[in-house]
């Protein structure tokens, strides 16, 4: 029986070709080619956008850049091994960092009506990680199909805060980062479903595609849940949404900054 922590010991195998580039790399393309891309350029990114918001007296926003960077690390460990432990990790992660980005960032009005402060439902997301992280043990094939329904709760709650906005600048950034996350799940599902496709015709790259898509929708769901998180919890602040270096440029980084006090949105 191999080990957890060999090769190729995972019950997931992704469209692209094993070791066909490289004799220690298993997924060249979703190891270096994007992950690495999507790792070190568009999460440090991130990174900015949390902490000029950290900046401005939220410093537990920042709390989710540790689980952002152990994402990217764990997401090249597995798709250079493809091992069981890999897929685990790279999964767990990911759930990991959806607990804190809720932890933090779940808007109080949607509480359940049982949990009447942040501290209670801090337990409660606490106590559902772990049993979502004991379920993932369960049966590890169906992980990233759970965590990728996470996203349609995500999408109802953006469009939950939009129906109470009016500015033009928030309605078109959800819009791009629906667009991108559009694009991703199309390839995720695309390298899941088609691989014969893809592979008769030597083209099994999707899945890499998809990491840097998902990478580009975050770039633009961090601004717009800060934008969102702002107006709760700092009322007092007019939250903008900005974008470096310019509006006009065809690839720009979102940020928000703060203004005078406002009517909320």
């Amino acid at each position: 029986m191999p080990s957890i922590f060999s090769y190729q010991s995972a019950e997931v195998d992704w469209c692209e070709s094993n070791f066909v580039r490289s004799a220690v790399i298993a997924e060249y393309y979703n190891t270096d080619g994007t992950s690495l891309f999507s790792f070190l350029l568009l999460t440090p990114l991130n990174f900015l956008v949390l902490e000029g918001a950290g900046a401005c007296g939220k410093t537990e926003l920042c709390h989710l850049k540790v689980p952002l960077l152990l994402a990217g690390v764990f997401s090249m460990y597995f798709h250079m091994t493809l091992s069981y432990v890999g897929q685990l990790l790279d999964e767990l992660s990911i759930l990991w960092t959806l607990a804190v980005a809720y932890s933090f960032w779940y808007p109080q009005a949607y509480f359940p009506k049982c949990i009447k402060t942040r501290r209670h439902f801090l337990w409660l997301t606490g106590i559902t990680t772990v049993i979502s992280t004991l379920m993932s043990f369960v049966k590890p094939t169906l992980n990233a199909y759970a965590l990728n329904c996470i996203a349609f709760h995500l999408l109802y709650m953006t469009w939950r805060e939009l129906k109470k906005c009016n500015d033009k600048r928030v309605h078109r950034m959800a819009a791009v980062m629906v667009m991108w996350w559009a694009l991703a799940i199309t390839s995720w599902i695309s390298d899941r479903w088609l691989c014969w496709l893809w592979q008769a015709i030597n083209f099994p790259y999707f899945h890499s595609f998809w990491h840097v898509l998902i990478a580009m929708s975050l770039l633009y769901c961090c601004p717009l849940v800060i934008y969102f998180d702002v107006i709760y919890e700092m009322p007092s602040f007019k939250p903008k949404l900005e974008y470096w270096p310019s509006d006009s440029w065809p690839v720009v980084v979102p940020y928000v900054t703060l203004e005078e006090p406002h009517k909320q949105c």
